[in-house]
């Protein structure tokens, strides 16, 4: 057909239809103020406006542009495909740090304010239980942070990584930010030519216009919010094989390549060990994102772990114990990312498996015996439960400090439940329990007492009195095979730097 082949509307009906959006628009926005808009929240122990009732994420395409200032927010658009649980007059989604310039549901203007640190979105028509929705936001995502928030955008010397855990993806995007809402994901980001861009998942294009690029990645697998990572930086990405033909890719500052390169090549080896003890490597690829920054911590983001790259130009640490910090960050992409926990007074699952990986490794591989880092963690296990409660019962975090959930009780504390459970089923069921853990719940979430049932059906006899005490006591038990262990009030536990 040809373009000048179909009649032009009149004036008149072009002024009728702008007259009728317009008081389309006027009517979404009376109904939003008819009632007051409410945070909600999925009813997390610690925190309770996290997360949002009614509906399920399938899945998020993020676009970011990135205009070269990490100072300045960024032009973003979030669209969440989801399905409704109930029915809805309302969409809550979690955002906090950012202009949101509109919003669409199913293609139709809706109306939209905040309430806490939710977006409330009110679509011009209810949607019914069981129906497929699209909600699209057009938004800016700020890198500086604003006072009292802990987390989303780190602002590097070159650009920006993310850092989301716990409760900051939803300061990046709107989103259902609660690790028990798992989806897909992919990510579009502009920036200008010269910068380099990865995030989580593998690419999917990288296409020139004019003076910038758009990078595409997406994921092959469900990924918590939290677990998110997009780099935007001056940086080279290196590639290398892992086992059975695993795509190994690391991101780290151009000029830093060749001193970092020793550090790089140890993961392939790292990743074949934690095989060997739990099991095929769960996602589609694996890397370290190497970041100029100084963030106090190392994160487990998705296939793409973050690490500060001073760790490992400007060692404070020794040697083997920046290795079992890899493995830590590694060994959470079984525990933590692949199964996720289902609540965050589940996240002793992420933590102590992790730490009780890198207390093994080091034991394995450099002669730090694990018995006595565990020995050294009993004698404190009592001052941390007193202090940031048992391993799977730990206190709200501090006001303002959202991160402060993430305590000794959780890291080492929780690793000597699991070296307490080894001591009373014995090493074979043990390590087979460890393999049907990240068998059974891939891809999905799963929580305490799933690991108490699943260890009692390992074991073939009822460990809930067990894990009563050790998870829940405010006093350390007895350690099976080692009575004369003993509680101590000194901080003898190792130390070392922050890890998530």
């Amino acid at each position: 057909m040809l373009l000048n082949s179909r009649p032009r509307p009149r004036l008149r009906t072009l002024r009728h239809r702008k007259a009728a959006l317009l008081a389309s628009a006027v009517s979404v926005c009376l109904l939003a103020a008819t009632a007051p808009a409410e945070p909600l929240g999925v009813g997390d122990r610690l925190f309770p406006y996290l997360g949002n009732p009614g509906y399920d994420v399938a899945s998020y395409d993020l676009s970011f542009t990135y205009s070269g200032s990490n100072d300045k927010p960024l032009q973003a658009v979030t669209t969440i495909i989801a399905r409704t649980t109930t029915d809805l007059d309302r969409v809550n989604l979690d955002f906090a740090h950012g202009t949101v310039r509109s919003v669409q549901v199913d293609g139709r203007p809706a109306a939209f304010t905040n309430a806490g640190e939710d977006l409330v979105v009110t679509p011009d028509s209810p949607l019914p239980a069981g129906s497929r929705t699209r909600i699209t936001v057009q938004h800016t995502s700020d890198p500086v942070p604003a006072k009292d928030q802990d987390g989303g955008w780190v602002r590097t010397s070159d650009g920006l990584a993310m850092a989301n855990q716990a409760d900051a993806a939803h300061l990046v995007f709107p989103s259902n930010d609660h690790p028990s809402d798992k989806a897909m994901f992919t990510f579009r980001i502009t920036a200008p030519k010269d910068y380099t861009v990865v995030a989580n998942g593998l690419p999917a294009g990288a296409d020139r216009d004019g003076d910038t690029t758009t990078w595409t990645y997406r994921t092959q697998h469900p990924m918590a919010t939290e677990l998110a990572q997009v780099s935007v930086g001056r940086s080279t990405v290196l590639h290398r094989e892992g086992p059975h033909g695993l795509l190994v890719r690391d991101v780290v500052p151009s000029a830093d390549r060749k001193a970092l390169e020793p550090w790089l090549a140890k993961t392939p080896d790292q990743i074949a060990w934690m095989e060997s003890k739990v099991g095929p490597f769960p996602f589609e690829t694996y890397g370290v994102l190497m970041a100029q920054a100084s963030t106090g911590f190392e994160l487990e983001t998705q296939t793409l772990s973050l690490f500060e790259k001073n760790l490992f130009t400007e060692p404070a640490l020794p040697k083997w114990y920046i290795e079992s910090i890899m493995v830590h960050e590694l060994s959470h992409q079984w525990f933590g990312d692949s199964v996720s926990p289902r609540t965050w007074s589940d996240v002793w699952l992420n933590e102590g498996h992790a730490t009780w990986y890198e207390a093994l490794y080091a034991d394995e591989k450099e002669n730090k015996p694990l018995e006595d880092r565990m020995k050294a963690a009993y004698g404190s296990s009592d001052r941390w439960r007193d202090s940031g409660g048992p391993p799977a019962l730990p206190k709200a975090p501090a006001p303002g400090q959202k991160i402060s959930i993430f305590r000794p009780g959780i890291y080492d504390g929780a690793a000597l439940v699991l070296y307490a459970l080894r001591q009373e089923i014995g090493r074979p069921a043990f390590e087979r329990l460890e393999r049907m853990w990240v068998r059974d719940h891939r891809d999905s979430t799963a929580g305490t007492d799933d690991f108490v049932r699943l260890a009692s059906a390992v074991a073939g006899r009822d460990l809930s009195g067990f894990f009563q005490d050790w998870l829940y006591g405010a006093k350390t038990p007895p350690m099976p095979g080692h009575p004369e262990w003993k509680a101590t009030a000194s901080p003898k536990a190792a130390k070392g730097r922050a890890r998530k």
